[in-house]
């Protein structure tokens, strides 16, 4: 049975990793140098499980233990429980918690890109998209929408950001990441994959051309939400394509665009 600990003193150690370490002092912390992360909701703590990530501890309402936890806890028999009223929690954490559970877990070390791309065949890359929040409903995005994984430049907001997991529903543990470094479309060109710019251009293809479905493999390139890729990204990729807009509208939101990008070029002949 897990060590159970009803919180009574805010200040105590145990809850730095909730109350007090900024989302980059969680990634970069002395005491955990593989760096740590929150989970929160059943659902999600569970996907995370089974991806392989370890507990630190759990946190969360009295009437959870036995009831939305349970199954949890009896999975992490060795984690240490902190328990507190939904008053309290808000207080402690900041924020009125969902489903009621938060789970501090480790980090794990990323793949390398290339053995991320050996068993993939549809990519999304995202360069320098900084939101966690369109972090994490790209993502929830590409893993429903046919993308095998997604490549992130260092830029990018965290996808183990609290709120980008919280948004991707936990399909941050289910889709194959990892971020990348240095002449990035050189990689990918260098294991057979064509590249597709999303961009405001006129020179480009439609969506839904069919030569871009015919591609073996195909990586769909995504920039940041106020200027989009950079001149030299759209230059190194082989297609450039443009959603087609009505009413004089000029763009989506990076995380819509992406929605519509894998529903059409996740789709294979």
């Amino acid at each position: 049975m897990s060590r159970i600990t009803e919180i009574t003193d805010f200040s105590a150690p145990a809850l730095d990793v909730y109350a007090r370490l900024t989302e980059r002092e969680l990634l970069h912390s002395d005491q955990r140098p593989e760096g740590m992360f929150i989970a929160e909701s059943p659902k999600v703590i569970t996907r995370a499980l089974d991806a392989g990530y370890v507990p630190l501890s759990f946190l969360m309402e009295p009437r959870h233990v036995e009831g939305e936890a349970r199954a949890l806890l009896a999975r992490c028999p060795e984690t240490p429980v902190f328990t507190a009223a939904p008053e309290v929690l808000t207080q402690l954490t900041g924020f009125a918690l969902t489903r009621g559970v938060l789970c501090a877990m480790l980090r794990k070390a990323e793949p390398r890109p290339e053995d991320l791309l050996a068993e993939a065949r549809r990519v999304a890359v995202l360069e320098d998209v900084m939101n966690p929040t369109n972090v994490g409903a790209i993502v929830r995005s590409a893993a429903a929408l046919g993308m095998d994984a997604l490549l992130l430049t260092r830029r990018c907001a965290d996808p183990l950001y609290r709120r980008a997991i919280r948004v991707s529903m936990g399909n941050v543990f289910l889709l194959p990441w990892t971020h990348v470094d240095g002449d990035w479309t050189g990689l990918l060109r260098s294991r057979g994959f064509r590249t597709v710019a999303m961009a405001l251009r006129r020179d480009t293809l439609p969506l839904d051309d069919p030569a871009l479905k015919a591609v073996e493999k195909l990586a769909v390139v995504l920039g940041t939400e106020g200027d989009g890729l950079a001149d030299g990204t759209i230059a190194g990729c082989d297609y450039t394509v443009r959603i087609p807009m009505q009413r004089g509208v000029d763009s989506l939101n990076v995380a819509a665009a992406s929605a519509v990008a894998f529903w059409e070029l996740g789709r294979r002949e």
